[in-house]
């Protein structure tokens, strides 16, 4: 059997990129792609070393573990132990899960290829069966987006909408922290640039807003005319349109705050590319909680630790 080492250690070099780039997504890093795609080289020089050294320490369990600890660590910034150490953990995890996968379609479909202990190798003659090649670079995405949705949904069911949770919204260098309430029906965002909106009341409104730029913020949305908007607020101010329960096309007035904080299991949840659409009446007659959170922005913040 001939190794063409070239096309081993390409394979593997995809491979790993295509997993980094998940454990980037599922964890919300800002990670660069250049440095993404360094990390999967110093992966993928796995194949080579264990080829033409295999007495080397990176073949035994502990070489592998401070091995995978150097992908972590080229691949992503380190901010505490606790986070690298999730990334590592779920690098291991998307690993055995994709591999685990392309393993059970292998022995389903057959295919020509093998799984090594230092990576993916084809086994026919040449560069490999194209057969082997489409299968590893068809299935291996399809394997991997399975496993990524899998996790989004795990994360969904594990969200509890039935809890209130301390918000703080800062607008305008002003911020104040209320009550917001995690609602399964709110599900609007901006067409535009698809970020959440999360509605406030007007006892929340009234932190950044007069009762009269109130008045004419109302009109604005319920006239569907942007030139009512106050002048002081139009830097502040955007128009989202919805389709209301009876078909009919209607316009929310919201606001673009610096950023909100929500306090969810003992942890913030920081965002800031999100809209506070405005609500011109009371939240509840209790005044429980005052605004609307949308469950995209709890569900995000839990996928990497589903």
């Amino acid at each position: 059997m001939q190794i063409y080492l070239d096309a081993v250690w390409l394979l593997n070099l995809l491979l790993d990129w295509m997993l980094l780039l998940l454990v980037k997504a599922l964890t919300r890093d800002e990670t660069v792609h250049p440095r993404m795609f360094l990390g999967a080289v110093v992966a993928s020089l796995i194949v080579p070393l264990t080829i033409f050294y295999p007495e080397m320490i990176l073949t035994t369990v502990p070489g592998k573990i401070l091995f995978s600890v150097l992908i972590i660590l080229t691949t992503f910034k380190f901010k505490s132990f606790r986070r690298s150490g999730k990334q590592l953990l779920l690098f291991y995890f998307l690993t055995f899960a994709v591999g685990g996968g392309l393993t059970g379609l292998h022995f389903m479909l057959n295919q020509p290829f093998a799984i090594h202990s230092g990576g993916v190798m084809t086994m026919n003659s040449g560069y490999g069966d194209p057969v082997s090649w489409l299968f590893i670079l068809v299935g291996f995405p399809i394997v991997l987006l399975f496993s990524k949705r899998r996790m989004d949904e795990h994360a969904s069911e594990k969200l509890r909408y039935d809890e209130i949770h301390p918000v703080r919204i800062q607008i305008d260098g002003k911020d104040k922290t209320v009550p917001g309430y995690i609602d399964s029906g709110n599900q609007l965002s901006c067409p535009l640039t698809k970020k959440p909106v999360v509605i406030g009341d007007a006892s929340l409104m009234n932190t950044w807003l007069r009762s009269e730029e109130m008045l004419e913020l109302k009109a604005a949305s319920e006239k569907m005319d942007p030139a009512r908007i106050p002048l002081r607020l139009q830097h502040l101010v955007q128009l989202i349109p919805y389709q209301g329960v009876d078909g009919s096309t209607s316009f929310m007035c919201a606001l673009r705050p610096d950023f909100i904080e929500i306090m969810y299991e003992d942890k913030f949840i920081h965002v800031d590319k999100v809209l506070i659409g405005i609500q011109f009446g009371n939240m509840t007659a209790d005044k429980t909680y005052h605004c609307l959170l949308h469950p995209q922005l709890i569900q995000q913040s839990l996928v990497y630790s589903a």
